[in-house]
């Protein structure tokens, strides 16, 4: 898709409707919305009950008739009517008085790379049903490339690894364009079904849906690595409460295997890039994004797989939508190719 810089400069909000997390940029404003994409629904009433932090907080804890829901799969909007509630009190009371303005405001989201038509048309209507009077879509990777602070307007390579928590997207950007990309299913949940699957085929142990991302935390520690660690489950068979000490380096094989499609869909990417941004990206090397972009030896694993330099970028979950916001307040300006006088 195309982008126009004119157009995205007349817009004041910019959304980022991720599976994880999505996040929200009011134009000289900031950053006002950065909450987990989770609403908990009363099933007799079809109340929304709780959004964001709160409901994901509910998941696995609620009696039968309040059910968890995540209105984003992959970076799609699947629920467009329960993603206009979660949004409406995400936003709070202050910004809807600023949607009901005249005229209404233009608002920005970004879509996956290579979104179907499908995708596209629900998430312009998702933000139509706010009140935005004309939606803008931009390619995750392209607003991504600009919050990482990488030169995409200029003529050179840069490869940006977009680590979702549904979908990884790898691509090689160039004068504001994407040269070759590719998306891949995997992603940070991937990385967490296959560590609840190795805890259970090799310690009998089922982990709580919480208590995941602590373990993460525990693969980024040397220290922890080198002693193990105590996790606290369900017994398979039994069903009762257990704990187990844990082989950190089993864990960190068993999150190889689903990772090796991400270095297929690199390897994949620069086969099909010109000999001359390759040899940009020698020196340049990836840079990873996205909410699951500080997994612990991610970076580690790309390197030595690809045998280029690897780099987490600052503040990695925000990157889409802060690139989306710097469009927005005019800091990105296209490369101006000087004309050949003859």
């Amino acid at each position: 898709m195309s982008i126009s810089l004119e157009r995205l400069r007349r817009c004041s909000i910019a959304v980022d409707l991720g599976a994880s997390r999505t996040r929200v940029y009011l134009k000289r404003t900031g950053l006002i919305v950065d909450e987990p994409t989770v609403a908990a629904v009363n099933t007799r009433t079809g109340a929304v009950i709780a959004v964001g932090a709160f409901a994901e907080r509910m998941a696995g804890r609620t009696p039968a008739h309040i059910r968890v829901v995540r209105p984003v799969a992959g970076g799609t909007v699947v629920d467009i009517a329960m993603a206009q509630r979660m949004l409406r009190l995400l936003l709070g009371n202050k910004l809807r008085r600023a949607w009901r303005r005249k005229p209404l405001p233009s608002a920005a989201v970004c879509v996956p790379h290579d979104a179907d038509p499908l995708a596209q048309r629900a998430a312009v209507e998702t933000l139509s049903g706010l009140g935005a009077r004309r939606v803008e879509l931009v390619d995750t990777l392209i607003a991504t490339g600009v919050g990482c602070g990488l030169p995409v307007e200029r003529p050179e390579a840069t490869m940006i690894v977009v680590c979702g928590a549904a979908t990884t997207q790898v691509a090689v950007l160039s004068l504001g364009a994407i040269v070759a990309a590719e998306r891949v299913p995997v992603g940070g949940e991937t990385v967490d079904h296959a560590v609840v699957q190795h805890l259970r085929n090799a310690h009998a142990l089922m982990l709580p849906s919480q208590a995941v991302r602590p373990l993460h935390l525990v693969l980024g520690d040397t220290a922890l690595a080198s002693l193990g660690t105590e996790v606290h489950g369900r017994d398979v068979a039994t069903g009762l409460a257990r704990s187990v000490t844990i082989d950190v380096e089993g864990v960190r094989n068993a999150i190889r295997t689903p990772l090796t499609a991400v270095i297929d869909a690199i390897s994949a990417v620069l086969r099909r890039c010109p000999p001359d941004l390759v040899a940009d990206l020698a020196d340049r090397g990836i840079v990873l994004a996205g909410g699951s972009a500080v997994l612990p030896g991610l970076d580690t694993l790309l390197r030595e797989s690809t045998g280029v330099p690897v780099n987490i970028a600052d503040n990695p979950g925000v990157c889409a939508v802060e690139g989306l916001g710097a469009m927005l307040e005019g800091k990105v300006q296209p490369h101006v190719l000087s004309s050949a006088i003859t």
